[in-house]
């Protein structure tokens, strides 16, 4: 089987972008603006959400004609926020139930984002199947890529605050 053809940035940024605001809108009721792009600025690392603020990462996989992860990154005051929004819990709820609350709701905005993405690849006939989700909790700290993927960094803003999507790409060969 012959490899996929590399998708255009162009293409990656609105794909991501639909995913992201599909989710948000639809789910939350947030709308997003795409406010930071890696291609716009190469060579540049993406602006922190902030700086030594604990942050909540979802990620989900993709496998098939395309390979890849994507990372959503969320100051851990915007993943509470998300999760009440998204469980209909009220904010002293969710500090009740603690983190595991704002770990399954950031899972699953995480898991939908990647699945609209996902959708969006199969339609232009490049079949993939999703990863579970998983959390990565923590801050000051980075992803980086193998040698041989690609990477693009969205960043988002919702309700004055930033998330970043973070797509790490790899064509099946």
């Amino acid at each position: 089987m012959p490899s996929a053809a590399p998708i255009s940035d162009t293409v990656l940024r609105d794909l991501v972008t639909k995913a992201m605001s599909d989710v948000l809108i639809t789910m939350l009721a947030l709308n997003s603006k795409l406010v930071w792009v890696s291609d716009d600025h190469p060579g540049e690392d993406p602006p922190q959400l902030c700086q030594n603020t604990p942050i909540v990462v979802g990620a989900v996989g993709f496998i098939g004609d395309v390979n890849g992860l994507i990372y959503l990154h969320l100051e851990s005051e915007f993943a509470k926020l998300v999760t009440c929004k998204l469980t209909g819990l009220e904010p002293a709820e969710v500090d009740a139930e603690g983190d595991e609350v704002v770990n399954d709701a950031i899972g699953e905005l995480t898991n939908m984002t990647v699945g609209g993405f996902k959708n969006a690849l199969c339609d232009m006939g490049l079949p993939c199947n999703l990863t579970i989700p998983s959390i990565l909790r923590g801050s000051n700290f980075t992803i980086e890529p193998a040698s041989s993927a690609l990477r693009h960094v969205y960043q988002f803003e919702a309700e004055g605050r930033r998330m970043t999507a973070d797509l790490l790409l790899q064509y099946a060969e």
